[in-house]
C-alpha cells in the first residue's frame, strides 16, 4: 500500500476493510502523529501552539514524579500501544509501570498504558471523548485523563470492575491519581495563560499534599 492511501488529518481511512497494525505500522512514516481505531486510520492535524505545551506540562508532571519514585516510563505522543490485530492508539502522554518497558528497537508497547491522557482539539472530540475512551476501557487501561482545553474543563476516569468511573476532586481543584500513589495534581494549573512553570508545579507534587 501506497503512503498515498493515508487519509487526511482528523479523517478515517477510506478503506473498505479494515487495516491491521502491520498496515498501520507500513502506512504511517514514523514521526507522524495517528491512531489507528477499529481498524481506521486517523491522521492527526498539526499541533496547535497551546496544545502542545499543554502536553509538554502534563508530560514534566508525570515524569517527574514517576522517576523520583521509579514507578515507570512515560512516553509521548507517536508512540503506538498495540492492542490487538485493528486497534494502536497513540496517546498524547501515556505512563507505563515499571516492568513493561520494551526492548529498544521495538515499534510499539503492547497493551494498553497504565494511564492514558488526551487533550481533546478540534477535530479529536468525537474520537477522545467515545472512541479512544472505549478502546482504553476495554483495553484495560487503568487511569483516562481526558482534558479539553476550550471548554476548560478535566476528566479523570479510574477502571472499576471492567468499567470507567469519573473520579471526584478533591477540595475542587484536586486530583489524585491511583496508578501512581501520592501524585497529584492542581487542575487549576492546566487552564492558565501562559502556563505555568512546570518545574515550579513539580516540587510541591515531589513535597507531598497540596496546600490547604
Amino acid at each position: 500500500m501506497a503512503l498515498e492511501t493515508v487519509p487526511k488529518a482528523g479523517f478515517s481511512s477510506p478503506f473498505d476493510d479494515r487495516h491491521t497494525v502491520e498496515d498501520f505500522f507500513a502506512l504511517i512514516p514514523e514521526g507522524q502523529k495517528a491512531d489507528l481505531i477499529d481498524g481506521a486510520i486517523y491522521v492527526a492535524s498539526p499541533d496547535r501552539p497551546y496544545h502542545n505545551l499543554l502536553q509538554s506540562f502534563i508530560q514534566i508532571l508525570i515524569d517527574g514524579f514517576a522517576q523520583r519514585s521509579g514507578l515507570g516510563t512515560v512516553y509521548v505522543s507517536r508512540v503506538g500501544f498495540e492492542v490487538d490485530e485493528y486497534n494502536c492508539p497513540e496517546p498524547d502522554v501515556a505512563f507505563v509501570a515499571a516492568g513493561r518497558v520494551p526492548e529498544q528497537d521495538a515499534r510499539q508497547v503492547n497493551g494498553a498504558p497504565d494511564i492514558a491522557v488526551e487533550i481533546i482539539s478540534r477535530d479529536s472530540r468525537h474520537r477522545d471523548r467515545v472512541q479512544k475512551k472505549q478502546l482504553y476501557e476495554r483495553a484495560g487501561a487503568r487511569e483516562y485523563w481526558l482534558i479539553d482545553p476550550h471548554q476548560q474543563r478535566a476528566e479523570f476516569y479510574r477502571l472499576r470492575d471492567g468499567q470507567f468511573e469519573l473520579a471526584p476532586y478533591e477540595r475542587d481543584r484536586f486530583f489524585r491519581s491511583e496508578v501512581l500513589p501520592g501524585f497529584w495534581l492542581d487542575v487549576d494549573w492546566l487552564f492558565r495563560w501562559p502556563l505555568p512553570d512546570k518545574f515550579e508545579c513539580l516540587a510541591p507534587i515531589l513535597a507531598g499534599d497540596p496546600a490547604q
